[in-house]
């Protein structure tokens, strides 16, 4: 059970293990580009490729019974979950012979819920980690089975770690199984656990009146969506990519162009190298190529807010 493009390495790995993988539940097909044409989800599209049935119930809270009555055709011994997006009810949970075992992008009792990757790049931890779970009727409040940790790079986007994570998923799903009768599951200690609540747009402006340390982590945390964002010119610009720069000497004013061949803009404290950058209309590019065609000048001040029309 599964639907992004996070939950892929995990399909990818059991096809190619022993394991035999019999049904895949995936979200149902969403409208997506200019034509809104229905498209199905990563899993979906992999599982048909293999030829494996795939369901795609609306919810399966709402009728738990025709969800069983899908799993009794096939019997698991496992399902493994990985960013499915959906609630599954009780009768679920207890229908494997085993469990169903859930794959979190987090260490957790740390991070709980929708956004654990990108609330650690956002916060400036310095390790991440993926945990296999026996799931439980809480959100991510399962007993722990295994865990895989990984340093988060100074310069790793939330997109960047993402990937990592989905690979280090996967093999721990298949350590997880392995294991699956020798593992004793750990209960979650509820006094470290916190929540990582779903990222939106309102996050996208960049306060430079803060550290180069935290806007950059608010660069590094949100690209890929929602994206950080900044005015230039009177012009939105999206920023996927930055770097530090003297992170704790004042540079100057805060928002303030401090080196307009480097693109480094003064923060609080510091100073934030823009890397990759995307003009409003225009595409993605490096900040190079962004120069070469609307040069910055050494005093202009970032961050003015759009006119309104």
């Amino acid at each position: 059970m599964g639907t992004p493009d996070f939950a892929v390495p995990a399909l990818k790995a059991l096809y190619e293990s022993e394991h035999e993988v019999m049904a895949v539940f995936t979200q149902p097909d969403k409208p997506k580009g200019r034509g809104y044409k229905l498209m199905p989800p990563p899993v979906k599209e992999l599982a048909m490729e293999m030829g494996t049935p795939v369901y795609q119930p609306e919810s399966l809270k709402k009728d738990p019974a025709a969800a069983v009555e899908i799993l009794k055709q096939y019997e698991p011994d496992v399902i493994v979950v990985a960013a499915y997006g959906k609630i599954l009810p009780k009768e679920v949970l207890d229908f494997p012979k085993y469990y169903c075992v859930n794959i979190h992008g987090s260490l957790l009792p740390k991070y709980r819920g929708a956004a654990p990757i990108q609330r650690a790049v956002l916060n400036g931890d310095k390790v991440s980690g993926v945990t296999t779970m026996k799931m439980a009727q809480g959100l991510d409040t399962g007993d722990i089975l295994l865990v895989s940790e990984t340093e988060i790079g100074e310069n790793e986007t939330s997109a960047e770690l993402f990937d990592r994570l989905s690979q280090m998923g996967a093999e721990l799903m298949l350590e997880t199984l392995e294991k699956i009768d020798s593992i004793t599951p750990q209960p979650q200690n509820e006094d470290e656990a916190c929540y990582a609540a779903m990222l939106s747009k309102d996050m996208c402006p960049i306060d430079f009146e803060k550290s180069a340390f935290e806007v950059h982590k608010q660069i590094c945390g949100l690209s890929e969506w929602p994206c950080a964002t900044t005015t230039v010119g009177g012009k939105l610009l999206k920023v996927y990519k930055s770097e530090i720069v003297n992170g704790d000497k004042v540079m100057g004013k805060p928002g303030t162009i401090v080196d307009e061949k480097s693109f480094s803009v003064a923060c609080g404290k510091g100073a934030v190298s823009f890397k990759i950058v995307q003009a409003q209309g225009s595409k993605r590019m490096s900040a190079d190529d962004y120069l070469r065609g609307k040069p910055v000048k050494k005093g202009e001040q970032l961050g003015e807010p759009l006119p309104t029309e």
